[in-house]
C-alpha cells in the first residue's frame, strides 16, 4: 500500500487525491464503483477526516467523483471526448445514418416548422404557413451512461415517408431522395436541463448542458434537416485541435 507522507511540502489533502486519481487510472476503482468512506480512508492512511473530506469534494467538484446521498461516493464514468478537428455535424443526423436502429429512438411526430421559432428561423419559413416537419427525439447511449439527447426536424415536404422509415429501422435515404446532406452549419452554446431533459439524462434539472446546433444543406445549398443535441457537460470533452 502507498503511504501518505506527513513530512513532504504536499499537502495531506492533495496526497489523497493523487493516490484516489492513480486508484482510478489504474482500474483498482472502476467507474460508478463506491470509494471506501471518509473513516475507511482515516483508518487506512491515518489522516483526519477533514483533510479527507476536502480531497473528496475537490475531486467531486472537478467530476472525477459523484455523491448519491444515503450510498456514498461513487467513481465517475469516463468523459465522452468530442473532437472539435473531427466534428462535422454529421454525427447526430438522421439522415446520415445508415442504420436508426443504432439511435435510441423516444418518439417521432409531425409538427408546425412555423410554431417552433428555431426550426422556422433555420428553414426560412413563411410566417403565414404550416409546413410540416418530423420531430424525431433520441438519444446515445455510450456503455451504460446516456450521454445526449437530440432532436431532429425534417421537412415531411422534401422526405415523406421518413417517419415510416425510422419507425422500421430502415436507412432513411435509401438512395430514393435526391436532397442528401452535403454540409453542415454548426453552433456551440452552453445551457441548462430543463424537467425533460433531466429524465432522459439522469441529471438533476439546472445542471450544465453542451448544445450543439446542426443545420444540415444539400448540394444545392437547400436546408434538409436542423438538429439540436445536447450533450451532458459532466460526461462529455470537447478536445480543440489547431496548426498554425
Amino acid at each position: 500500500m502507498v503511504a501518505i507522507n506527513k513530512y513532504s511540502n504536499v499537502p495531506l489533502y492533495c496526497q489523497l487525491k493523487n493516490l484516489i486519481l492513480e486508484k482510478i487510472e489504474n482500474g483498482d476503482f472502476e467507474a460508478d464503483q463506491k470509494i471506501p468512506s471518509e473513516q475507511d480512508f482515516c483508518e487506512q492512511y491515518n489522516i483526519s477526516r477533514p483533510t479527507v473530506r476536502q480531497a473528496i469534494n475537490e475531486l467531486t467538484s472537478s467530476g472525477q467523483l459523484y455523491k448519491m446521498k444515503g450510498k456514498g461516493t461513487f467513481v465517475s464514468a469516463r468523459k465522452t471526448q468530442i473532437s472539435i478537428k473531427d466534428y462535422t455535424g454529421f454525427t447526430d443526423s438522421i439522415l446520415d445514418s445508415k442504420d436508426p436502429s443504432e439511435k435510441n429512438i423516444i418518439s417521432t411526430e409531425t409538427v408546425i416548422g412555423q410554431e417552433i421559432p428555431e426550426v422556422s428561423e433555420a428553414f426560412s419559413l413563411r410566417s403565414d404557413g404550416n409546413t410540416e416537419f418530423a420531430a424525431i427525439t433520441y438519444t446515445n447511449p455510450v456503455g451504460k451512461d446516456m450521454v445526449s439527447l437530440s432532436i431532429s426536424y425534417i421537412p415531411l415536404s422534401l422526405f415523406p415517408e421518413v417517419i415510416e422509415d425510422i419507425q422500421s429501422n430502415k436507412d432513411v435515404l435509401r438512395g430514393k431522395y435526391p436532397l442528401i446532406p452535403n454540409s453542415t452549419k454548426s453552433t456551440l452554446d452552453i445551457v441548462s436541463t430543463d424537467a425533460r431533459e433531466a429524465v432522459y439524462l439522469n441529471l438533476q434539472p439546472g445542471q450544465p448542458l453542451i448544445r450543439i446546433k446542426n443545420i444540415l444543406y444539400s448540394k444545392s445549398c437547400q436546408p434538409v434537416e436542423y438538429v439540436i443535441t445536447k450533450y451532458r457537460a459532466d460526461k462529455t470533452k470537447l478536445q480543440f485541435e489547431n496548426h498554425k
